[in-house]
């Protein structure tokens, strides 16, 4: 009856890219879902955005990851690459702040894609819902080109 009270969990592609299930990292602590389920985005874009709307509770020194707490209770870690944070923020540049309140879609960090390819990084950006979201995480997109902002779980 009263559906509208609910706060929707609306989560967003925090890249332009191909998405994939998190059982297709090639790092075991994330396919193994170790830190929590989720999926991830094979980059084509170079601009991260929240994926849920809430505030950036979260972003390292080294700027290869973040963390945003939606009203919903919902809590999610973006993290860009695999061994990133080795980088200690180089090829990194921060769009938004730890602490400000962001809308699905928000750019949050620009990243120099090429530079790191070339360097060899694997840039695979996962989302990981390490809190409040208690489902399987089954997408319809995997395989498929999404939009950073775009909207891929709805409820």
């Amino acid at each position: 009856m009263f559906e509208f009270l609910k706060k929707k969990k609306e989560v967003a592609a925090p890249v332009d890219g191909i998405c994939i299930p998190m059982g297709e990292v090639k790092d075991s602590v994330f396919s193994s879902k170790m830190l929590g389920d989720g999926f991830a985005v094979i980059p084509s874009g170079d601009v991260i955005v929240a994926p849920v709307a809430g505030e950036i509770v979260m972003i390292p020194e080294s700027k290869h990851a973040f963390g945003i707490a939606a009203p919903s209770g919902m809590e999610v870690l973006v993290h860009i690459g695999l061994d990133t944070v080795n980088l200690n923020g180089d090829g990194f540049s921060l769009l938004a702040k730890q602490g400000a309140k962001v809308k699905a879609g928000t750019p949050v960090i620009q990243v120099d894609r090429r530079r790191l390819t070339e360097q060899g990084y694997d840039l695979t950006t996962m989302l990981i819902f390490t809190e409040g979201y208690d489902r399987e995480v089954v997408l319809d997109c995997y395989g498929q080109q999404v939009r950073a902002g775009q909207i891929l779980i709805n409820g």
